[in-house]
Order: C-alpha cells, then structure tokens, then sequence
C-alpha cells in the first residue's frame, strides 16, 4: 500500500538538503512590469526618493538594502497588477501621505466591508497596520504602512 506520509519525508529530507546548497537565499529578489521604464524610472527615484538603477534592456533595479533588490521591467503588453506590488513602511502616515500628494500622487480610496479609507485615503484598521494605496505610472498598486 502507498503511504504519502513516508515518501514526503523522505522527500522532504532531500530536498532540505538539496535547497541549502543550491538556493543563495541573501540573492532572492522580487520583480514586477512596467509599461515603461523611463517613467517608472523617474517616479520610483524623484518622487517615492528611491535608489533606482537602470541597466540592460531597460530593465530597473531598485536597491532596497543589502542585498535585497526589486527588478522592474519593461513590459509591451502590462496589464497593472491586481494587488499590492511593494509595501513601503512609513514612521509618519500623516506626514508622508502629504509629502506624496504634494509630488502629485493620488491616493486610492475603498469602501468595502473589510477596509475603509478615509478622505485622505488613510484606511485605520482595528488591531493592524494602517495603510494608504496609490499607483505608479503603470498602473501598479503600492502601499504605504505604518504599524
């Protein structure tokens, strides 16, 4: 009789041992599209004020910290995600919020039964992180967060 209890452990060990050796886990990095990387490029650098790299086939590097890098790259056909791409934490939702909307960042507002924005597009959740969405050029959809 098959028993998948003793093949997955005996799976599991190899591939426990095989993952250690061949994953560079201080080299993992995420990625999404952009319809086009110049405007990406100016937006993520002059108005989120991050370190952005441009390299080969306009594909951009934003340098978070060491070791952990976001790639954009240029997509012909993007479609913007449909969910958050990146979380940035804030110390100061207020202040920041304004600062972004004083470089002409729109803030997205919901009215759902599960997250509730308020004017500015603050959503104050009971007992979690506050957030506040906005796009970039593309379409995509970022967070800002305070715990």
């Amino acid at each position: 009789m098959f028993k998948p209890s003793i093949l997955l452990s005996h799976t599991h060990t190899f591939l426990k041992i095989k993952t250690t050796d061949m994953i560079q886990r201080d080299k993992i990095f995420s990625g999404f599209s952009a319809e086009n990387t110049d405007e990406a490029y100016f937006f993520y650098k002059n108005v989120l004020g991050l370190d952005v790299e441009k390299g080969e086939m306009s594909v951009l590097t934003l340098k978070i910290n060491e070791g952990m890098n976001i790639i954009i790259y240029p997509k012909q056909d993007h479609v913007p995600a449909s969910y958050t791409v990146m979380n940035i934490p804030v110390t100061d939702m207020e202040d920041a919020v304004e600062e972004l909307r004083k470089k002409g960042v729109s803030f997205l507002h919901y009215d759902l039964p599960y997250i509730k924005t308020n004017e500015k597009g603050i959503a104050h959740v009971e007992n979690g992180p506050t957030h506040a969405w906005f796009t970039d050029p593309s379409g995509n959809i970022i967070s800002l967060i305070q715990d």
